[in-house]
């Protein structure tokens, strides 16, 4: 492991914990030649590979659904451990049905039915990337989904505005 300050290739460990439920250990490291401490992190290598919508593969990379997860969550109530966490609970739940392949769009409904469960602004976030949404519609066709799951019937898309609604706008100007 090289030293991310001076790029020396040795460095000792300090201490060791396990992190995200067991799915991955933390290390303190001390680089022997400038002596900075650093943290890196070790985990099971998946071997699984991710047939996406074009018909090509790639390997499952554990970091480019973190990334994925994290987009959806910026400016959201859902922590960076949660995603992390999650992302890790993912990487767990595919090795622990040994699958040798998936889908993206296996996957994504994988990523988007725990997105649900912890927050809908990162689910909708999700959604709009993973199902290509094509125009308003489907995106208001998602959103009422969330609604009515959740107790919410009244429909985004059948509001209609009356003329009451925009007294407010133009007394602000």
């Amino acid at each position: 492991m090289k030293c991310p300050f001076c790029n020396f290739e040795e460095s000792k460990v300090t201490d060791s914990r396990m992190s995200m439920d067991g799915q991955a250990i933390k290390r303190r490291r001390e680089c022997l030649k400038c002596n900075q401490r650093f943290t890196t992190f070790e985990t099971i290598d998946l071997t699984v590979q991710v047939l996406k919508r074009d018909g090509t593969y790639e390997d499952f990379k554990q970091d480019k659904l973190l990334n994925g997860i994290m987009s959806a969550c910026r400016h959201t109530r859902v922590s960076h451990d949660k995603v992390k966490a999650l992302a890790y609970h993912i990487t767990a739940d595919l090795m622990a049905k040994q699958l040798r392949e998936i889908t993206t769009k296996d996957l994504g409904a994988i990523v988007m039915n725990h997105l649900q469960e912890i927050d809908t602004v990162a689910y909708i976030r999700f959604a709009c990337v993973y199902e290509r949404f094509k125009d308003i519609k489907e995106l208001l066709d998602a959103i009422d989904s969330i609604k009515i799951k959740n107790g919410d019937n009244c429909l985004v898309k059948n509001k209609k505005l009356n003329s009451g609604d925009l007294d407010y706008a133009s007394e602000t100007k």
